[in-house]
């Protein structure tokens, strides 16, 4: 690895750390920065995956003034846990060309959840309107959901947590982020510990992109609390949208 592999993983760190705290999809930055630098396609997936989670614990600490406390995470993170290890062993155990398929149809399917979150909300009920069983239900489904996605690939998680986290909490979008980061960095942990158990992780890539992407995160995170609602919102969708289109453009060419 040159001089020029090594700033072009610094600076791809740095940007994925600012975008994964705003909207998710940072390993869009990442990922092919290190195919780039010659890493086969799954050690680069991996690899990336290691190297995003200081991001994350930056992003958290930047927006943990937004974070609920309580029973609410006590319940999130056992099960984003469990979601993570099992979508970490399907990318270890499984040929990727058949989820890379559906991948992009997952990413656009968020976007469009946030992105047509009211009339959603009408037509299956506001989270205030719901049972307090049939809300814990759905936001367990949505971040296991979430969770297994992030084990296996990771790539506009943000996006996908935030829309199915919106969808069923009634709170503010700081506060969605900022419960959105929290898990973002539980799935990073896990992912970290599984592949640096059983994954083909290149240390040298993760040493020099993982400290880049711990600035950019906490950055991004205190970003996020001077933007109004619906800019952040339309951040996330159009980041969505582009990585979604980006993911199906990548998978059928």
């Amino acid at each position: 690895m040159d001089l020029s592999d090594a700033a072009l993983l610094l600076v791809a760190g740095l940007a994925a750390g600012t975008v994964n705290a705003v909207a998710g999809g940072g390993s869009l930055i990442t990922f092919p920065a290190m195919i780039a630098v010659g890493l086969p396609p799954v050690p680069a997936n991996v690899s990336n995956s290691v190297a995003v989670f200081p991001g994350y614990v930056a992003s958290v600490a930047g927006s943990r003034t937004d974070l609920p406390a309580g029973r609410i995470l006590r319940t999130l993170v056992p099960t984003t846990i469990v979601g993570t290890i099992a979508g970490a062993l399907l990318l270890l155990a499984t040929p990727p060309r058949a989820f890379e398929l559906v991948v992009p149809f997952l990413v656009l399917g968020a976007t469009a959840v946030l992105a047509f979150q009211d009339p959603l909300r009408r037509l299956v009920g506001h989270p205030r309107d719901l049972s307090p069983r049939r809300r814990t239900v759905g936001l367990l489904a949505m971040v296991a959901l979430g969770a297994v996605y992030g084990g296996y690939f990771g790539a506009a998680l943000g996006v996908m947590l935030v829309a199915g986290l919106a969808l069923v909490l009634d709170v503010t979008l700081a506060r969605v982020s900022a419960i959105k980061n929290l898990l973002s960095a539980v799935v990073g942990l896990t992912t970290l510990v599984v592949f640096a158990l059983f994954g083909p992780v290149n240390w040298a890539a993760v040493a020099l992109a993982a400290p880049a992407t711990l600035t950019g995160g906490y950055a991004g995170a205190r970003l996020i609390r001077r933007l109004p609602s619906v800019v952040l919102k339309t951040l996330i969708v159009a980041f969505g949208t582009v990585i979604g289109l980006y993911l199906l453009w990548r998978a059928l060419g």
